[in-house]
């Protein structure tokens, strides 16, 4: 995988940007915080702040203002786009949650398995009781993948 590191305006603060093997376009890597909204907004489409905290507030306590302000700086970093047509600006995910799913778990391979999905894979199953279900799609997907492999 490809990293640069570019820093943001007005700031000190450096930001890890890892580059798509789909396109070129440089994504920047969303913090915990960033994660909760964009799985908001995927799950429910364009939404106002007001919308989007109140569904944060279902499982934290979080302010508006909390809010508002992650979401300034997520429209400032290309995570969000942004609506002002109306009173009430309407926020939407501006990066697609399989490509961020991807960058973050290849990420996380990397720095926490040493690049190994087989430790990855084994940890996960080891502590999480897979249903049946579950594991037949783990060796569909196996059996798939050995069948491209032939």
């Amino acid at each position: 995988m490809q990293y640069e590191i570019c820093r943001r305006k007005r700031s000190t603060f450096f930001t890890v940007f890892q580059t798509s093997k789909m396109n070129d376009k440089m994504l920047p890597k969303p913090t915990e915080a960033e994660l909760e909204i964009l799985q908001v907004l995927w799950e429910n489409g364009p939404s106002s702040v007001r919308f989007v905290n109140d569904e944060l507030a279902e499982k934290r306590e979080v302010g508006y203002t909390t809010t508002l302000k992650l979401m300034q700086i997520m429209f400032e970093k290309g995570l969000v786009s942004r609506n002002t047509d109306a009173r009430s600006h309407i926020y939407e995910a501006a990066i697609e949650r399989d490509v961020t799913q991807r960058n973050l778990l290849g990420t996380f391979v990397d720095n926490v398995f040493s690049g190994s999905a087989m430790n990855l894979v084994m940890q996960a199953l080891g502590n999480h009781k897979a249903s049946k279900d579950e594991l037949d799609q783990i060796k569909a997907l196996i059996e798939k993948m050995e069948n491209e492999d032939e």
